[in-house]
């Protein structure tokens, strides 16, 4: 049938006429009025009946094809019929069920419903009759509290607690009968809490523990506690604050000042006193020793406070009452207000020396005293903690002296830094100054006097004696000292002449400028001397201090040495020159009976030397002071004189026995020609015992020397081998000649080269070329010496390797 019809539809849906009948959205009126406009009603009338024509033709034969279906359609549609109505009798039977079961349910609901919200009201109503009740109960035994006094603040203060908490999510302002009781309630909250706080500042600034706790716990129930703690902590900051700008103010020390000059008698009128008056001066330290009084007061009241708060506990959880402050982070109270008071002090002190020219330079002038005070009040707050009981659960009491990642000692001297920096600022002038105006006029023409350096000496001892009031000051003044006595030092080095014929000539009478370098010599020696004797007193009490100074002392000691050691290094070498002369004397005499004899004479070098050595002992040596420096040079002088003259007695060659008995005497009258420099010739160490050795020696067979217990020990391998070339063939040469040097030569690569093995090794290497001489000679045997000093030799060399 679809297929039949499918067919109309598609001539409709060609037809412009008819296609318009096909749409969803077809409007009847719309297309007559197109109609009517187009003016062919007729044409539109015909086409519509044609169309109407061909519809009915395609119904008639659609039913004609199927009209079978359509009568068992209209069969089917009776039995739905039926099937609804029964389902519409089934509905109205339910609704009537539902609406009998209804009635069943809802009113015992409603009786529920209503029973209960008055049950809910009535428990509600009892429970505000017993809370009306026990606040009946809780007032009147509060009246009672509240006319007991102070002694009993503390049940009033729980009781309120107590009704606090009865009152706690329950509104009873709309009740007439508990009107009066809430308005009690109230007027005894602002009485116990104005009772609580004057308390807690009474007892405070009586330092009353009892009154304190009294007042705290009082406090804790009205429920403030915290804010009133920290606002107790930041009045007695701004008193302090008050206080402090009250002790630095200028006018208020005017007044002070003319009042106790007023008083001086009758008849004298009071005369405006200036800043740097001495009534000025004592008025304000008056005021800074009442200001610490009350710093240190105010210290003792907020420790005594925090140990309170330390011990007391909420009497329902037993909680300490600072572990609930330490909640909000306020438990280091004692903490808090140093830092603060450390603060406030730094700005003030800051502030008073800026406005007021009178107080900076009193404080920079005498900060000694004020770190004094500061240090004053620092003891005063450790006995105070060392005096502080435990707490009553054992614990100890409260500190804060000791923690680790606290000082307050170092944030208290912190408070003066800028005035201690200027004061040691203006110490270090004066030190130096005094030691400008004692050097100010001086040239190597014109020394230093005694009162110059005691002028020095006077700074040095006052500053340091001012400073001992404390040991980190010390140390700090102790330093400016070593600055100045190292710029003493300088100046005294820049005086000396250290270069130059006149500073060095060793022949003559000592010049001008040796004897200047001789009146430094002897101030920097006094003025090392009486440092120690100051430094060794009670001027400096500081250990690290003195040590301090002494170590810029030793500055002074180098300048001496640097002053002395030219001239000696001058005597050193016209000592090596006169005694390099005995090579040109001749030592290869006969013995005689008068050699042998004790008073024999010494070689002419000797002579010289002793003539030489007295007389700069004499002009040089005699006028310098018994320095360290000054000896120490005099003794390594006499030890190179020493050593110069066995080394080079070991060089002479041809060496008769003659020449002994001469050596033997030249080294016995040495020892006469050190003894004007006045050094004990037993304190010289080695050189003086290889002189004394040797003496023997010189006399001794290459066995005898080869078996000496003297050789290595005291004598040298090298020394004794160097004798014993003199005792061998000119064939073997010595080290010197081996190396075609000269004797002064060879003297300075001795002096370059202290190793015995270097110097071992070189006597090796001439011992070797005479081997070789030997062999090409072909020489059938050594000089008997060889032999012995080669073993001398291996010897020395298996010692050298061990």
């Amino acid at each position: 049938m679809a297929e039949d019809t499918s067919g109309v539809l598609e001539q409709f849906a060609d037809d412009a006429v008819y296609k318009q009948f096909l749409h969803d959205d077809f409007d009847a009126k719309a297309v007559a009025c197109n109609a009517i406009q187009d003016l062919a009603i007729s044409q539109h009338l015909a086409k519509l009946a044609t169309g109407i024509s061909l519809l009915d033709k395609e119904l008639h034969s659609q039913v004609s094809a199927h009209y079978e279906d359509l009568l068992a359609q209209a069969s089917g549609i009776e039995t739905l019929e039926g099937a609804l109505q029964t389902m519409c009798a089934s509905i109205q039977n339910l609704q009537a069920t539902s609406e009998r079961l209804q009635s069943k349910v809802v009113e015992p609901y409603n009786k529920s419903w209503t029973q209960t919200a008055m049950l809910a009201r009535l428990q509600q109503t009892c429970d505000m009759i017993r809370r009306m009740g026990r606040l009946f109960q809780i007032v009147k035994r509060m009246r009672a509290q509240l006319q007991g006094g102070a002694k009993d603040i503390t049940k009033a203060a729980q009781s309120l607690s107590e009704a606090d908490q009865l009152l706690e999510g329950v509104d009873l302002s709309g009740i007439n009968v508990v009107q009066e009781e809430l308005a009690v309630l109230e007027n005894a909250r602002q009485e116990l809490e104005r009772q609580g706080e004057r308390m807690l500042e009474k007892g405070t600034e009586s330092q009353n523990q009892a009154q304190v706790g009294t007042a705290l716990q009082v406090l804790f129930h009205l429920q403030l506690l915290q804010p009133r703690v920290l606002q107790l902590v930041r009045s007695t900051l701004e008193r302090l604050r008050d206080t402090v700008q009250q002790a630095l103010s200028v006018g208020s020390l005017d007044q002070q000042a003319t009042s106790s000059f007023g008083n001086r008698g009758p008849g004298r009128a009071a005369m405006p006193v200036t800043g740097s008056s001495a009534a000025f001066r004592a008025a304000l330290w008056t005021s800074m020793d009442r200001l610490v009084d009350s710093v240190c007061q105010a210290c003792c009241q907020i420790q005594q406070l925090e140990q309170v708060l330390a011990k007391k506990k909420d009497p329902v959880t037993h909680v300490v009452f600072l572990q609930e402050l330490q909640k909000s982070g306020h438990g280091d109270i004692l903490r808090t207000f140093w830092l603060s008071l450390a603060e406030m002090l730094s700005d003030e002190l800051a502030r008073a020396a800026a406005e007021s020219t009178f107080l900076r330079q009193a404080f920079e002038g005498e900060y000694p005293k004020l770190l004094s005070l500061f240090n004053g009040l620092w003891k005063r707050l450790e006995q105070i903690e060392g005096q502080t009981p435990a707490s009553g659960d054992g614990e100890p009491g409260v500190r804060f002296l000791g923690q680790e990642d606290f000082k307050p000692e170092e944030m208290l001297c912190g408070t003066l830094a800028p005035l201690e920096k200027a004061y040691l600022s203006r110490s270090l002038s004066r030190l130096l100054d005094a030691i400008n105006v004692a050097l100010s006029g001086s040239s190597r023409e014109s020394r230093p006097s005694q009162d110059d350096l005691d002028g020095i000496l006077r700074a040095i001892s006052s500053e340091l004696r001012v400073a001992s009031v404390d040991s980190r000051l010390c140390r700090m003044v102790a330093k400016n000292v070593a600055q100045a006595v190292h710029q003493l030092a300088a100046r005294c080095e820049q005086l000396a002449a250290l270069e130059g014929s006149d500073a060095l000539q060793v022949n003559g009478p000592a010049t001008t400028a040796q004897q200047c370098n001789a009146s430094l010599l002897h101030l920097l020696h006094l003025f090392q001397t009486q440092m120690d004797t100051l430094l060794s007193g009670n001027a400096v009490e500081s250990p690290e201090a003195a040590s301090i100074v002494r170590g810029a002392l030793k500055s002074v000691e180098t300048v001496i040495q640097s002053i002395v050691q030219p001239l000696l290094s001058a005597v050193s070498q016209s000592v090596e020159a006169i005694i390099l002369t005995m090579h040109e004397e001749d030592f290869c005499t006969p013995a005689v009976d008068r050699m042998a004899t004790p008073d024999a004479p010494c070689s002419l070098y000797m002579r010289e030397l002793q003539q030489f050595l007295l007389h700069c002992q004499n002009d040089f040596f005699s006028s310098w002071p018994p320095a360290a420096a000054v000896t120490q040079g005099l003794r390594d002088l006499a030890s190179r004189a020493l050593e110069l003259l066995v080394r080079h007695a070991s060089l002479v060659r041809p060496l008769a026995e003659g020449g002994k008995m001469r050596l033997a005497a030249d080294f016995a009258h040495m020892e006469m020609a050190l003894a004007p420099l006045g050094q004990p010739l037993a304190d010289l160490g080695r050189p003086y015992k290889v002189l004394r050795a040797l003496r023997p020696l010189l006399f001794q067979s290459p066995q005898h020397v080869a078996q000496s217990p003297m050789l290595g020990d005291v004598v040298p391998h090298s020394l004794m081998l160097h004798f014993l070339f003199a005792k061998a063939p000119p064939e073997l040469r010595s080290p010197y000649e081996a190396a075609s040097w000269s004797r002064s030569r060879y003297s300075k690569w001795l002096d370059e080269h202290t190793s015995e093995k270097e110097r071992l090794v070189l006597v090796r290497g001439a011992m070797e070329s005479y081997v070789q001489t030997v062999r090409q000679r072909q020489g059938k045997e050594f000089a008997p010496v060889y032999p012995i000093m080669k073993e001398i030799l291996e010897k020395a060399m298996a010692q050298e390797r061990a």
